[in-house]
């Protein structure tokens, strides 16, 4: 089956600002890229990579995702996730806040990993993932660090290989790949590529990002062919591209 991706091109140049798309059929390999490799603002992508950090850690044996971390005074972050409303003190293993990241983007959980795991940890696996648009430079919600213009970035087709080996149980071991995209499964934040495809019995695992004029949503469509889809932007007017990414999807698997 040949990707549908008619009127792509055009629609991103309708919508302007800094967009990546990485599209690939899984089944036959075919891709559809637009300023892929370019490395775009991460917001909640990164969270990615320091889930398959936290795989590798485990699998190398330095340290449990069995182990447990109580929340501290000063760890709850504003926006998305549910730790910040949670009581100080409060027990969590490490695979807890890897699935708390990951389905509904805690931020708190984030931060704590980062920490736990290293960031220079986490980069070294992206550098041995052969990912070059994709950095961990700061933690979440560092005001200091934005000031000074220090982002996180990925980039679409970085993200596309990492869902890809996923998919082909590439990513650590067979089995901690299979965990991983069984957390994406499980994803509850839902409005952009899977939006039209609930109705459809068409499994999403898939990561968002969004921040101001930033949004994205990374993943893999499982129809009849698989299809990874990969749609970062920045600089642009969001609930256009949101709409743009509900299409895609929509287009993709028909």
């Amino acid at each position: 089956m040949r990707l549908r991706t008619e009127g792509l091109e055009e629609a991103l140049e309708r919508i302007g600002g800094h967009t990546g798309v990485y599209i690939k059929n899984l089944a036959t390999g075919e891709v559809w890229a637009r300023g892929a490799s370019d490395p775009i603002e991460a917001a909640s992508v990164i969270k990615l990579p320091v889930m398959i950090e936290a795989f590798r850690a485990a699998a190398a044996g330095e340290l449990s995702l069995g182990e447990t971390h109580a929340l501290r005074d000063g760890e709850r972050l504003p926006s998305c996730g549910t730790l910040k409303a949670m009581h100080t003190g409060i027990e969590m293993t490490l695979l807890d806040l890897v699935r708390l990241m990951i389905i509904v983007s805690d931020n708190a959980a984030t931060n704590i990993l980062i920490r736990r795991l290293g960031m220079e940890n986490v980069n070294r696996t992206i550098e041995a993932l052969h990912l070059t648009g994709t950095r961990v430079n700061r933690l979440l919600f560092d005001a200091e660090a934005s000031a000074r213009g220090i982002i996180n970035t990925v980039s679409a087709a970085d993200m596309g290989r990492v869902l890809e080996g996923l998919h082909n149980g590439e990513i650590v071991s067979r089995e901690a790949s299979r965990q991983m995209l069984d957390i994406l499964l499980d994803q509850q934040l839902n409005g952009k590529l899977p939006f039209y495809l609930h109705d459809r019995d068409i499994d999403v695992a898939h990561k968002t990002g969004e921040d101001e004029n930033l949004t994205h949503d990374v993943g893999i469509l499982f129809a009849e062919e698989p299809i990874v889809c990969c749609m970062l932007g920045e600089r642009l007017y969001a609930p256009d591209y949101v709409r743009l990414m509900q299409d895609t999807a929509r287009q993709l698997c028909l």
